[in-house]
């Protein structure tokens, strides 16, 4: 056997190994245990971002759980909407420019017919299994029809255009009772997350 040459930089003691592969661990020429030279752009690569794709419910609703969450915004929807109808019938009322009733032709359409198209819808979709995020649009969507519907409950009892009169007071006593009783049932059953190790989308 040879001895090694001490001008041999490798510190290689065979002259038939080729520099560079004497020791793969990182000196200068070496091209690693797999053989292959390292690639000049993975210094260069950043950290991988995930885009949220949360629903906007599960980012404002936190600690909800998805089944608990149609029944909150149905809550939201429907005392949000009780209210904007009752401003907008009130300005149609003192006639505001711009602001009129929903005519097809010569007949008015009033607003519970719109609760009663969204309720159908709403019940159609529900006989189909939907996601998390379905569910909370779905909820919302109900709360919005059965406003529509209850606003006008004493026109639909009556069989008469009685919104401004006294027996009109019936859609209003209604609307308030339903807000406070159900909002009184959600504040007293406050809800969890859902359980570990379950992904809820929303």
């Amino acid at each position: 056997m040879k001895a090694p040459d001490p001008s041999d930089p490798t510190g290689s003691s065979d002259p038939s190994e080729p520099p560079g592969r004497a020791d793969p661990s990182g000196t200068p020429g070496a091209s690693g245990a797999s053989g292959r030279p390292p690639s000049p752009h993975a210094a260069h690569r950043l950290p991988s971002t995930r885009t949220d794709h949360r629903s906007p419910w599960l980012r404002l609703l936190p600690g909800i759980s998805s089944e608990r969450r149609g029944f909150v915004l149905a809550w939201w929807g429907f005392a949000l909407t009780f209210g904007c109808m009752r401003l907008l019938t009130w300005l149609i009322h003192i006639d505001v420019a711009g602001v009129g009733d929903v005519q097809a032709g010569d007949v008015h359409i009033h607003h519970y017919v719109w609760g009663i198209l969204l309720l159908a819808v709403v019940g159609a979709a529900g006989l189909v299994k939907r996601s998390a995020r379905a569910r909370a649009w779905m909820g919302l969507a109900y709360g919005v029809g059965l406003a529509l519907i209850v606003d006008e409950a004493a026109l639909l009892i009556s069989l008469e255009d009685v919104y401004w009169d006294t027996e009109g007071w019936v859609s209003i006593a209604l609307a308030v009772a339903l807000i406070a009783v159900v909002g009184g049932v959600l504040a007293v059953t406050r809800g969890r997350s859902g359980p570990s190790g379950k992904r809820d989308d929303g």
